[in-house]
């Protein structure tokens, strides 16, 4: 049972403040029902929230990085891994979990739902990651260490 705006921010529709507004002015529903009240507890799981009848949902994207992107939402200077996502997902709020650098290449996941982000990033929680590297001679033991 959460909280319903923390809810709503997870899934990205808004920050807390925006969510406040649209709750109070009677934008969501539960199952139908409107909900006036920002800490009224649902299972998320267990019911239909929608904001304005459209049901809210969250996302987990696979997507495969390509070297000289960086894995940020915002970036001045570079290309970000944003710009590879339709647009019909950003509005979401998806947000990559976890970093790859610029010149790596490989699988990266993008979510609005920011407690899997957390289960997935906490070493608390034990999700192991692999990683795959090739290396130009032969690696001495500083190689190997670094």
């Amino acid at each position: 049972m959460q909280r319903l705006d923390k809810i709503l921010s997870e899934a990205g529709v808004g920050s807390r403040k925006e969510l406040k507004s649209l709750i109070r002015a009677g934008r969501v529903t539960v199952d139908g029902a409107v909900v006036r009240e920002e800490a009224k507890k649902f299972d998320e799981a267990a019911c239909t929230i929608a904001v304005d009848g459209a049901a809210v949902e969250k996302y987990l994207l696979m997507r495969h990085k390509p070297a000289g992107y960086v894995t940020s939402t915002d970036d001045p200077r570079d290309r970000t891994v944003m710009e590879l996502i339709p647009e019909r997902y950003r509005k979401f709020g998806v947000t990559p979990v976890g970093r790859l650098d610029k010149e790596t290449e490989g699988l990266l996941l993008l979510t609005n739902d920011g407690d899997l982000a957390h289960r997935i990033l906490s070493p608390r929680h034990g999700v192991w990651k692999r990683y795959y590297a090739e290396h130009e001679g032969r690696p001495g033991p500083e190689d190997v260490r670094a």
